[in-house]
C-alpha cells in the first residue's frame, strides 16, 4: 500500500496561502494540520524573509503571496507531485471533481436565489421546505465528493483537511447555520472553491 506523501511545513503554509488568497495568521492556522498550526507564524516570517509572502495591514489585510512566492509554489508543488508519483491519481480525481462542480455551483446558486414564474429573487430562507430540498441535494453531492477527497488525501497528505471541512460545513448547515452553505469563510462553497484552486495549482492548470 502506498503511503500518503507528506509535504514540508513551509510548503503547506505557502500552498495554503496560494489556495486561500489573502489570509490572516489565525485563518491559516485553521487550514493546516494541527501538527504545524502552532508554527504558522514562524513559517510565515521565514517565507517573508525569502521574499515569498508579504503582509498587508488594515481591516482587509493579511498575508499574501508575492510573484516570487507564486512561482516558487508552482515549481515546488509540481516537483512534489511527480516525486510522489501521484500525477495520474490527482488528474483522475480532478476529472471526477469536475463532474460534481456544476452540481455544487448550482446548489449554491439555488441556496442564494429562487426562481419562480420567470422571476428571480433572493432566498430569504423563510420557506423551510425549499431549504430542506436544497440541503438534500447538497447531501447527495457531498456523499459523492467525500470519496474524491479521500483518494486525494491517500496520495498527498496535504489534501486531508478538505473532506472533513466539507462534511463539517454541511452538517452545521443542516443543523441550522445557514451561512455555512455559501456565506462564511468556512462555508461549503468556500471550501469547495479552495479545493478547486488547489487542484488547478497542483496540476498547473488555469481556471477557465
Amino acid at each position: 500500500m502506498i503511503e500518503a506523501h507528506p509535504s514540508p511545513p513551509d510548503l503547506i503554509v505557502l500552498h495554503s496561502l496560494r489556495c486561500a488568497g489573502y489570509a490572516s495568521t489565525d485563518r491559516l492556522r485553521a487550514l493546516v494540520s494541527p501538527e504545524i498550526a502552532g508554527d504558522v507564524e514562524d513559517l510565515l516570517l521565514t517565507l517573508a524573509t525569502r521574499g515569498l509572502v508579504t503582509h498587508s495591514a488594515g481591516a482587509f489585510g493579511g498575508w499574501g503571496l508575492t510573484d516570487d512566492g507564486r512561482q516558487a509554489d508552482a515549481e515546488r508543488i509540481a516537483a512534489e507531485l511527480d516525486r510522489a508519483g501521484a500525477r495520474r491519481d490527482v488528474e483522475a480525481a480532478y476529472r471526477d471533481f469536475l463532474e460534481l462542480n456544476r452540481d455544487v455551483l448550482g446548489i449554491c446558486a439555488a441556496w442564494q436565489l429562487r426562481s419562480a414564474d420567470g422571476a428571480t429573487s433572493l432566498n430569504d430562507h423563510t420557506d423551510q421546505t425549499y431549504d430542506v430540498d436544497v440541503l438534500a441535494r447538497l447531501a447527495t453531492t457531498n456523499a459523492r465528493a467525500q470519496p474524491i477527497c479521500t483518494r486525494l488525501a491517500s496520495r498527498l497528505r496535504r489534501y486531508s483537511h478538505y473532506g472533513p471541512r466539507l462534511a463539517t460545513a454541511f452538517e452545521r448547515a443542516k443543523q441550522g447555520e445557514r451561512d455555512l452553505v455559501t456565506d462564511s469563510l468556512d462555508s461549503y462553497h468556500v471550501v469547495w472553491f479552495q479545493l478547486h484552486e488547489d487542484l488547478l495549482a497542483t496540476l498547473g492548470l488555469a481556471r477557465e
